[in-house]
């Protein structure tokens, strides 16, 4: 049987808080959220961006950069979004959410960018 690693997280060390999936996984480099943004469009999604301070990403509330992109299916149009909500708020999490029409609920969600915790 393989051994399962361990990935210790706790509320007291910040930096070892993790935020999903992806997030045991090295950043993304700019190909690979390409491919992400590029699997969400090709899936029909309609992709949303949204953003906050790290001290506050373990709670519900984001805040929503923008109105979500109904029917894009630029993936550059996308890109373009993520690194402007990332370059107007430096410190903060952003993350790209793929909501599925058919299912009525988020197909996908992602960290892209991750702020700095304090």
């Amino acid at each position: 049987m393989t051994q399962v690693q361990d990935y210790p997280s706790r509320l007291s060390t910040p930096e070892s808080r993790k935020m999903g999936t992806f997030s045991y996984l090295p950043p993304m480099d700019d190909a690979q959220i390409r491919a992400q943004v590029a699997w969400i469009v090709q899936h029909g999604w309609n992709p949303a961006i949204e953003h906050t301070e790290p001290d506050f990403a373990r709670g519900t509330y984001w805040y929503m950069w923008k109105l979500p992109m109904f029917g894009e299916s630029d993936v550059d149009a996308i890109l373009a979004e993520l690194k402007a909500c990332h370059e107007a708020n430096p410190g903060h999490h952003v993350r790209l959410i793929g909501y599925d029409n058919f299912t009525q609920s988020q197909g996908a969600n992602m960290v892209v960018y991750r702020g700095a915790a304090v």
